[in-house]
């Protein structure tokens, strides 16, 4: 027997632009990154694909003619017919046949690997139109134009694509960075105060986990952003945006080839919670739930400090979130709480060994490979108590 190897390495560049009015006349910051991605001259007009999510579009009537009359005015690109109008929300990674339809659009206007599928709308929309696009000719180029705070701050600057499939979150997906992010500050002026609420847990769980002094800078602002100040939002999706960045460029594993994964700190509860409440909890919501959960398990269990605890809590709740649902309390036929299944779901979902992430301090995340479950169990319930407490009501507490 003989074998032949090699080590084959593929660098990626991953650009987040961050500016207002994207499709402005006057604002140059799309051309250019499309115009920066041809690798030569053309004989052609560069071919964009426009997807818009369809609230969004709602919500902004006027912004389909712009983006038409963005391109209009561009001399080397041009658009691949009308942009297309797509469901966004968590229903529409539910089913594979809404991929499909980007993939038709994609074979009908000809778009190839030098084309660009532009998309414009929540973190949802980017993950599924990110598969479509990542999985046509082996992969068009993608520009994601986020427009929820979550998805700027967080899913849409990663490098993941995907769907749900067999009850679980993103069970079908890829690694793929896309060609380019623009983070436009004015497409979230419509968002309503839940949606731009949903992704200041995502900076939260990253200062938790990376920047202490992050953390203290969201525990003063934590006034001004309950009330959406648009500065205070900026600085955290910015802020945010780096340290993603940073991790997955310098983590050494970017595809999570391993059975690491820091930046879903919270999430093994989170992913369980919002399949267990029929996504009525949206996923920063849930995350915040997560991380209050993984929060309280790091103290009872030595690591963190109890004074470090409360001041994660106290951030969430001072944002405005709740620490609490009812879904903590389900339970099978053998009495055995459904969100724990969260913690084999997670570990499937890695391959290999399970994998959490708690806090020895803020700022400093570490690793476990088992979790407590009768201990998970007394951390739901003194999450219940405090919520029964903070919101003035009962909800029944288990034998």
């Amino acid at each position: 027997m003989s074998v032949i190897e090699r080590t084959i390495r593929v660098e990626w560049r991953h650009q987040v632009h961050f500016t207002h009015d994207v499709f402005a006349r006057t604002n140059p910051t799309l051309a250019d990154v499309i115009s920066d991605g041809r690798p030569g001259p053309f004989q052609r007009s560069t071919k964009v694909l426009c997807v818009v999510d369809e609230s969004l579009a709602e919500a902004n009537p006027t912004l389909l003619q712009q983006i038409s009359a963005y391109f209009e005015q561009q001399p080397t690109m041009a658009l691949a017919g009308v942009p297309a109008l797509m469901v966004g929300g968590e229903a529409v990674k539910n089913a594979y046949f809404r991929v499909s339809e980007i993939h038709a659009l994609i074979d009908r206007y000809h778009i190839d690997r030098h084309s660009y599928l532009v998309v414009v709308g929540g973190g949802a929309l980017l993950d599924m139109v990110g598969l479509a696009a990542a999985t046509a000719h082996r992969g068009v180029r993608l520009i994601r134009i986020p427009t929820t705070t979550l998805a700027q701050d967080d899913s849409g600057v990663g490098v993941k694509n995907g769907i749900n499939a067999f009850s679980k979150k993103n069970f079908v997906g890829t690694f793929a960075p896309p060609f380019a992010v623009i983070n436009d500050f004015t497409l979230l002026a419509t968002l309503s105060s839940r949606d731009k609420r949903a992704g200041f847990v995502e900076a939260v769980k990253v200062a938790c986990i990376r920047d202490a002094a992050f953390f203290a800078r969201l525990e003063h602002d934590a006034g001004a952003l309950a009330r959406f100040d648009p500065a205070a939002m900026q600085h955290l999706i910015h802020r945010s945006a780096e340290l993603h960045l940073d991790h997955i460029a310098g983590s050494g594993d970017p595809f999570e080839m391993g059975s690491a994964r820091p930046l879903d700190f919270g999430h093994w509860a989170a992913h369980k919670l919002e399949q267990l409440s029929e996504y009525r909890l949206r996923h920063g919501e849930a995350v915040a739930i997560g991380i209050a959960l993984d929060v309280i398990y790091s103290r009872r269990m030595g690591h963190l400090p109890a004074p470090a605890a409360e001041r994660v809590l106290t951030l969430l709740e001072k944002l405005g979130f709740e620490l609490f649902a009812v879904e903590l309390l389900h339970e099978d036929s053998t009495g055995r709480l459904l969100v724990t299944g969260g913690l084999e779901e997670f570990r499937e979902h890695l391959g290999g060994d399970l994998t959490i992430t708690l806090l020895r301090e803020i700022g400093e995340g570490f690793e476990v490979h088992d979790m407590n479950l009768p201990l998970v169990g007394l951390c739901i319930r003194e999450l219940q108590t405090r919520h029964n407490a903070s919101v003035g009501r009962l909800i029944p507490a288990r034998a």
